[in-house]
């Protein structure tokens, strides 16, 4: 027997992948700090908040970087780079998604539905909670609660992945169990268990 009643997955780091590589390229190339400027929390939260566009926050990092031509250019190769979805993780999750609903939640932008379209994934799921749609963004509570209440399942009954471990533990503490994802052998441990 299955031992949850829904999975719900993070986005990004377990399904969907971005080239760190040419992220580090791009801030050497120019010389900027972009991963530490875009992800600053005071630049990183609004957006995922649903409080500004992916577009505002793009321009308050170019804004952070001095404001210049060369401080946006490296801004819109940063933000423009490449992503894809790991089809292991995919399978996978397909393959769960047999017995119990698959709900994706992530901290997102309001480009979110754009990119699942472009990868592929708009129906996949069976639900997507985002961080941008619903006002708030994990490790709060509230949108674990919101996701599993969308499953329709308690949160003790939750099977919850994130590469995040801050936001793990506060899934755990609502009684779900938690994944710590590094490698596709985490997920593959708990959910590759035969029909």
């Amino acid at each position: 027997m299955f031992p949850f009643d829904a999975v719900l997955t993070d986005l990004d780091g377990v399904l969907r992948h971005f080239d760190h590589a040419a992220q580090s390229d791009i801030e050497a190339r120019y010389g900027l700090p972009l991963m530490k400027t875009a992800f600053d929390p005071e630049l990183i939260l609004p957006p995922t908040l649903g409080q500004v566009t992916e577009a505002q926050w793009a321009e308050s990092i170019a804004v952070a970087l001095g404001g210049d031509e060369r401080a946006r250019q490296a801004v819109a190769e940063f933000t423009a780079i490449r992503f894809w979805v790991d089809e292991d993780v995919r399978a996978l999750l397909a393959r769960a998604q047999e017995r119990v609903p698959v709900v994706i939640v992530t901290n997102a932008m309001d480009t979110l539905e754009e990119h699942l379209d472009r990868l592929g994934l708009t129906y996949f799921a069976d639900d997507v909670v985002s961080s941008a749609r619903v006002g708030v963004a994990k490790p709060d509570p509230r949108i674990y609660e919101i996701a599993a209440g969308r499953a329709g399942v308690a949160p003790e009954r939750c099977l919850f992945v994130d590469d995040r471990l801050p936001n793990v533990e506060a899934a755990r503490r609502l009684g779900m169990t938690g994944v710590h994802y590094r490698t596709y052998a985490d997920l593959a441990a708990v959910l590759a268990q035969p029909l």
